[in-house]
């Protein structure tokens, strides 16, 4: 990953007009809908946090903005029929996203599994009711760059395929033989000598189709169709990131065909892989309407508001010693502003994780970035014990609480 940095003295020259405005919302995510009813994590005894992570799934991801919120409790007060209301948010979003066709799915996880099984089915109808269990006659080698290998194998693998790892061109050239069925590739990987576009070229060249797993990886908007638009076959996108759909949504986007056959592995078909990844009709709603607020934003905007918040944060700091600011904004995965905070831990004696674990058990409840206080995490942090702010799913406000929680905890260990 690439590092695009500002320094600590550029943060401090405009904080007084940041500051001045950080009472107000941004137009890019909304302002909070107000809660209707029963609050039931309170009637549950669930903590709220202030999400300074960013779009984690162990965290609930993102928040809805009120449009989709809306949407998606309109959608709940009629029954439809599912088949009509899927093929209709297809429709509708595959001309969002400039492709053949899309599928709502339940989360990118679900959407890989579909796009295994789909890649299987058009080798081989016969694959639906024998997946993953009876493989006779099925194609089911997949193959990957080993530095491409991750923690969602398990969502390939459940279709009963079999990795195939390559590294050097030459051998993803010699990899290819009659079970060769899909050619996977995650878009976010930060090795592997191969890329997207020799990768499409010569699984195409041996008629085979590509999948990116592109799960995190809007912002910029304009990804939602520049994978498709580089010739991958299928590419997934998470919903509840980025987007702000509902977390358990998410998009399968590709040729026409391939999602058709996904569509025929989907719930409610009983004798299928996908039975249990049933999408509700509120969460398909959601999609559509998270598309529609999504593309409507200006990616300059949200960009400049992730940024002032970074600002709003980091010039409340100035008076810590010693301590140092910058932005990171990743290459691909969460391509969004992050604030980064270095200082020297023989002047302020207190570790970048014994900070976040003291925002977590304070009161608001606050969560870092999951890179704080791991080197080399994610490209961000390099060999120093970084504290990382995430600012893109803080609401309104919530940027000033988390300034003030690091001063007083950063300050308290000086």
């Amino acid at each position: 990953m690439s590092r695009t940095s500002e320094t600590r003295r550029r943060f401090f020259g405009k904080s007084s007009a940041l500051l001045a405005a950080s009472a107000v919302p941004s137009l890019a995510v909304g302002k909070a809908a107000e809660p209707v009813g029963v609050d039931y994590y309170d009637k549950l005894g669930v903590t709220k946090i202030i999400n300074a992570a960013g779009t984690y799934t162990f965290l609930t991801a993102s928040i809805m903005p009120p449009s989709v919120q809306a949407a998606v409790a309109q959608a709940a007060r009629h029954p439809v029929r599912l088949a009509e209301l899927q093929k209709a948010a297809g429709e509708y979003l595959a001309k969002k996203c400039k492709c053949e066709a899309a599928l709502v799915t339940a989360g990118a996880a679900s959407a890989l599994t579909l796009g295994t099984a789909a890649c299987m089915t058009v080798a081989n109808p016969s694959a639906i009711q024998k997946i993953p269990v009876d493989m006779a006659g099925l194609k089911n080698e997949v193959i990957v760059q080993r530095a491409h290998r991750y923690d969602y194998d398990h969502a390939l693998l459940n279709c009963g395929i079999r990795f195939v790892e390559v590294e050097t061109m030459a051998d993803y050239e010699k990899a290819f033989t009659d079970q060769t069925v899909m050619c996977h590739f995650f878009n976010a990987a930060e090795q592997g000598g191969i890329t997207r576009e020799d990768w499409i070229r010569v699984a195409h060249k041996h008629s085979v189709p590509c999948f990116n797993d592109a799960a995190a990886d809007v912002p910029p908007i304009s990804n939602l169709w520049a994978y498709t638009q580089m010739g991958f076959d299928l590419v997934t996108f998470s919903g509840g990131k980025g987007m702000r759909g509902p977390q358990n949504a998410g998009l399968l986007l590709g040729r026409k065909d391939l999602i058709a056959a996904a569509v025929a592995n989907d719930a409610p078909i009983s004798e299928s892989i996908g039975r249990g990844m049933k999408v509700a009709k509120e969460q398909i709603v959601g999609m559509v309407a998270a598309m529609d607020w999504f593309t409507d934003q200006s990616e300059e905007a949200m960009q400049a508001e992730f940024r002032a918040r970074a600002d709003r944060i980091s010039a409340h700091l100035k008076s810590i010693p010693t301590l140092e600011a910058s932005i990171v904004v990743p290459e691909v995965a969460n391509h969004v502003p992050h604030l980064l905070l270095d200082y020297d831990h023989s002047r302020i004696k207190i570790s970048a994780s014994q900070v976040a674990e003291k925002l977590r058990q304070g009161s608001p409840c606050i969560e870092l970035n999951p890179s704080t206080g791991k080197r080399n995490a994610q490209g961000m942090t390099g060999d120093k014990d970084t504290i990382v702010v995430g600012v893109w799913m803080l609401q309104p406000g919530e940027d000033m609480v988390v300034a003030q929680r690091l001063h007083e905890v950063l300050s308290a260990a000086v």
